[in-house]
């Protein structure tokens, strides 16, 4: 079953997110998804879709890199390079037609081949300091 996971993850990173294809979401996910970063929590896939609608509708040319991927069973971790040009509003940030490139963590929980509950920390930091919009003490 861990092949399995591995593959339905990488199946969401690749059509998913990088090519917005929301249509392969429920082949992928629970229909009692959780996603948990440190400053929010979504419960089932609508809550998802609209997430990522937002970052693509803020980031056209978004796209996800695998950097490394540990598979335990049923918890699968990744870490991850997200790449992008701010090109829509985002959490209330116009515009910048800057490019990002951060790093986050993905933990992902699988029950029955589909993802159940997911945690992510992405830099968020380094995402608002390269938009210009934070900036930090020389």
């Amino acid at each position: 079953m861990s092949e399995v996971n591995e593959t339905v993850l990488r199946r969401f990173i690749g059509e998913v997110i990088n090519n917005g294809d929301f249509s392969v979401l429920d082949e992928l996910v629970q229909p009692n998804y959780v996603y948990r970063s440190p400053d929010q929590e979504l419960d089932g896939p609508e809550a998802l879709k609209s997430l990522l609608a937002a970052y693509r509708i803020a980031f056209p040319d978004l796209n996800v890199r695998i950097d490394d991927l540990v598979n335990g069973g049923d918890k699968v971790v990744i870490t991850v390079t997200l790449t992008g040009t701010h090109e829509g509003d985002l959490m209330g940030i116009p515009p910048t037609g800057k490019p990002v490139k951060i790093n986050g963590m993905i933990l992902s929980h699988f029950k029955d081949g589909k993802i159940v509950e997911e945690w992510e920390i992405l830099d968020m930091l380094a995402m608002f300091q390269q938009l210009g919009v934070v900036s930090l003490p020389a």
